[in-house]
């Protein structure tokens, strides 16, 4: 299993991220992280480049919605529309079922346990091989 974690967007926060990078890391999962304040468009390049089985987004600057729109939308440009792309950070709760609408897998608020986070991506990635 393969996973990029990526921060788009002018977030410079990036603690939580690496946590649950850290944590995917620990279960055996194969992670990527992309670095700070990447496009979506650098996001979808390096997602299908790499060929992972989720991308998680995480946002704390509050422009989930339009920066999730453009990843999954250029994810499925590309012909990478299975690739799941999961959202964390300070999401409001009225947000997620737009992001669900968008195509996004999961969304993960703050505060979400690690172990759930972890489950989750294991799950995704064996659906998608299978």
């Amino acid at each position: 299993m393969k996973v990029l974690i990526a921060k788009p967007g002018l977030d410079g926060h990036d603690r939580g991220a690496k946590v649950v990078a850290h944590a995917l890391r620990d279960a055996g999962v194969e992670v990527v992280y992309s670095g700070l304040k990447r496009t979506p468009e650098e996001i979808v390049h390096e997602a299908v480049q790499e060929d992972v089985d989720v991308v998680g987004l995480s946002i704390l600057s509050g422009a989930h919605l339009p920066l999730s729109r453009r990843v999954l939308d250029g994810l499925r440009a590309q012909g990478a529309g299975d690739i799941r792309v999961v959202v964390g950070g300070i999401i409001p709760p009225r947000d997620v079922a737009a992001l669900t609408a968008l195509g996004v897998s999961r969304v993960f608020p703050m505060g979400t346990p690690l172990p759930e986070i972890v489950t989750f991506f294991a799950k995704a990635a064996e659906e998608r091989r299978a």
